[in-house]
């Protein structure tokens, strides 16, 4: 739903040449504190392109009343001297995040009314910096899904292809930070749902270490897995907010701009087992520009059985500890549903899905001795080769395709073809997936548009715990590759 009350007001400075709606986290906050565009007009123009593209069906609910008075009163703090980092700037949040006074729907058509009375941790961090809800983004039902497809708030389309999935679940994250109509956005990610969109809409997406980012307040699948993070068009920007919720002193950046002595690994036998052709090539042309630019890049090889385990591990715990997890957040967060109204407001395959692995008695639903082996055997065994990589490896970060193919049509988005074999949209996060049962950083960077203009994205996960020097890598890695054409 889009109010759009109240949006006369127009652009008064485009900050220097740039376009409002081109302009970047640290940008937009920087031409408001040195008074070239005011926060109003920069909201107005924010509006107006929500509007423009209000078929891409990238948010839930704006508030644009609510939206232009926040940004009115980050104009007379500015006036008053204030220098808060976010002052002024819209941030889009994804609908699983509570905010306080602006309805809070999970994806549910059960909850389109309810308004909680308190913000998501991360939510009171953003706006404690001066930053502005924007409104609230579109996801899959409960974000349980992978393609962007919402039975009462629609099919988020991919601005690069509107008849292309955008991904999921913080689908209307990735689009509207593509679309140019927020700079950045919040998402959440538990088996991909933050790097998989923005590789398939063409942004980048951090997923921080598992733990890193407070979550309360974020609707849950797994306590074991989920993590809120952060998509947005640059990694310094994704910096930024990492800075600001997790209040980490010290610089954004190194400030380097060159990649000598960084190390980079790949495992092709793991992350290309099933890959479009393409897509191959251009990660295949990316280690080649990181070569170029001075950076080791090596073949590794993480075991035969790794991809097995990765897989297992992940989906076990996603599934079995959802029931548990999302009823204690509607009890914590005061939703006026239980568990058992929101998986009979399922959209019909969903609740097929909940029915066999997410309730106890599903034919899918693993034993306690099961989930225990999973969590004491299979993820220590885990995390144990992958910090192989970094500790012993001397390796600074591993590098694969984002997501095996670029964007599915929406009208084959359950089932279509990667390299001549049919796959379920579950693929789409084979790639994502050992980063989280593992619960380390990963972060997805562009790097180019295929043949169909369709965006293609890279991975690079690092050590857990060392999301700073991640981020600084992947702001100097992406800086190796051309900038992506704003989408039509």
């Amino acid at each position: 739903m889009v109010n759009d009350e109240n949006a006369a007001v127009g652009v008064v400075s485009t900050a220097g040449t740039r376009e409002p709606a081109e302009l970047g986290v640290a940008a937009a906050a920087a031409a408001i504190r040195d008074g070239d565009i005011t926060a109003e007009s920069y909201s107005a123009e924010l509006l107006r392109r929500a509007r423009e593209h209000a078929d891409l069906n990238s948010f839930i609910t704006i508030d644009e009343s609510a939206v232009l008075a926040a940004a009115r009163e980050a104009d007379k703090a500015r006036a008053a001297g204030s220098t808060a980092p976010l002052l002024g700037v819209p941030i889009g949040v994804k609908d699983s995040y509570v905010t306080r006074g602006l309805r809070t729907t999970l994806g549910m058509e059960i909850l389109e009314s309810h308004e909680p009375v308190d913000d998501a941790d991360v939510v009171a961090a953003i706006k404690g910096a001066g930053g502005v809800v924007f409104g609230k983004n579109n996801l899959v039902e409960m974000s349980f899904g992978l393609t962007g497809d919402n039975r009462r708030y629609g099919q988020v389309k991919n601005p690069y292809g509107r008849g292309h999935v955008s991904g999921g679940s913080s689908s209307g994250s990735a689009a509207s930070v593509a679309a140019r109509i927020v700079p950045a956005a919040l998402g959440g990610d538990t088996v991909g749902s933050i790097r998989v969109p923005a590789s398939l809409c063409g942004v980048v997406g951090f997923k921080p270490t598992t733990g890193r980012w407070p979550g309360g307040g974020i609707a849950p699948i797994s306590h074991t897995l989920d993590t809120a993070g952060v998509l947005a068009r640059t990694v310094e920007d994704c910096a930024l907010i990492d800075q600001i919720v997790t209040k980490e002193a010290g610089a954004v950046s190194s400030r380097r701009s060159d990649l000598k002595g960084a190390k980079f690994a790949y495992a092709p036998r793991q992350y290309l087992e099933l890959v479009d052709p393409e897509t191959e090539a251009h990660f295949k042309d990316a280690l080649q520009r990181l070569r170029d630019a001075g950076a080791d890049v090596v073949e590794i090889d993480l075991g035969e059985d790794f991809s097995l385990i990765a897989d297992r591990l992940t989906w076990n715990i996603f599934f079995r500890e959802t029931r548990e997890a999302v009823s204690a957040f509607l009890r914590q967060n005061n939703f006026p549903v239980s568990f058992d109204h929101i998986y009979y407001g399922l959209k019909s395959e969903l609740r097929e899905v909940w029915g066999d692995l997410v309730l106890p008695g599903g034919r899918g639903f693993i034993s306690p001795e099961t989930y225990d082996a999973t969590l004491s055997v299979d993820r220590p065994e885990l995390q144990r080769r992958l910090g192989e990589v970094f500790v012993h490896g001397g390796f600074d970060a591993l590098l694969f395709p984002t997501t095996p193919c670029t964007a599915p049509l929406i009208e084959h988005r359950s089932r279509f073809t990667i390299a001549g074999e049919e796959v379920s949209d579950l693929l789409l996060a084979k790639n994502t997936v050992p980063a989280s049962g593992a619960g380390l950083p990963g972060v997805s960077i562009p790097i180019g548009l295929a043949a169909n203009g369709l965006p293609v994205g890279i991975e690079i996960d690092g050590a857990h715990g060392r999301d700073r020097e991640l981020l600084d890598l992947a702001r100097r890695a992406q800086a190796v590759f051309d900038t992506l054409p704003a989408p039509a």
